[in-house]
């Protein structure tokens, strides 16, 4: 697996390089997490509070609470990530997802999106749900195509993300 400092430095991924989804384990360096949700949000908008707030302290926000964060690596490195945080009642927040830009487009979003509901599945979760914005295009289609459905922002958990102007929840 490579190392904190070497998170930043990837080759384009290849349609025929292997991923492997896993969940990080309590104790484990975060900061491939942290780097890669930094790169995209500060690509179209900007860090807010609650970004800090999780991203600087994701063993305590979200594995302490029963969450996960999962890593799709590539040849030992980390292209992307996406973390499950327990709301209350079977319903988990679907969260900090990234794909490394020189992996965008190669299928790790979707892998790591249908790991995650299978493991909110597996964890008996009863719902998923997530805020995104209209600004993220193929993310939201991603959302749509494995069965996400708009709803109004009312039907969810508070989400204090000033960026979300989309709203979405899937069944499980």
């Amino acid at each position: 697996m490579a190392a904190a400092s070497e998170v930043v430095a990837v080759k384009p991924v290849g349609a025929d390089d292997e991923v492997t989804i896993c969940a990080v384990e309590s104790g484990n360096d975060m900061t491939a997490f942290r780097v890669l949700n930094e790169e995209w949000i500060t690509k179209f908008f900007a860090m807010e509070a609650k970004d800090r707030e999780v991203l600087n302290d994701p063993e305590g926000k979200i594995l302490a609470k029963g969450g996960r964060v999962f890593m799709a690596w590539v040849e030992g490195v980390e292209v992307g990530c996406v973390a499950l945080i327990p709301m209350g009642d079977g319903v988990y927040e679907l969260s900090k997802m990234a794909v490394r830009p020189l992996a965008q487009g190669k299928g790790i979003g979707r892998r790591l999106l249908l790991h995650c509901i299978a493991e909110g599945r597996a964890m008996g979760a009863k719902s998923l749900f997530l805020g995104s914005s209209t600004k993220l295009k193929n993310a939201v289609h991603l959302y749509e195509s494995v069965g996400f459905r708009h709803v109004p922002q009312a039907e969810l958990p508070k989400m204090d993300y000033a960026r979300a102007d989309v709203f979405m929840d899937l069944k499980l």
